[in-house]
């Protein structure tokens, strides 16, 4: 992870955004971490992020998963046409 200080951020914020889509860039403010860049490489990266990071989305899932693990769920097969 790259880290930049606050003053170098603000003089090239352009370039810390180009770079934070390989990698997290970590901004420092009087040497203690204070932000931290995530770039996407792609609309897909973005939307990954967003499902990720929803808590309802995350909720949904944890609920779905316990309900698999309750047997409480319908497969594909039974499924009517």
């Amino acid at each position: 992870m790259t880290t930049y200080t606050m003053t170098e951020a603000k003089n090239d914020i352009c370039a810390i955004i180009r770079e934070a889509a390989g990698e997290e860039v970590l901004i420092t403010r009087h040497g203690k971490p204070a932000a931290v860049v995530i770039g996407f490489a792609d609309d897909d990266d973005w939307m990954e992020y967003r499902l990720l990071h929803d808590e309802t989305f995350l909720r949904k899932i944890a609920r779905a998963r316990e309900q698999i693990r309750k047997g409480e769920f319908v497969t594909l097969e039974e499924l009517p046409d």
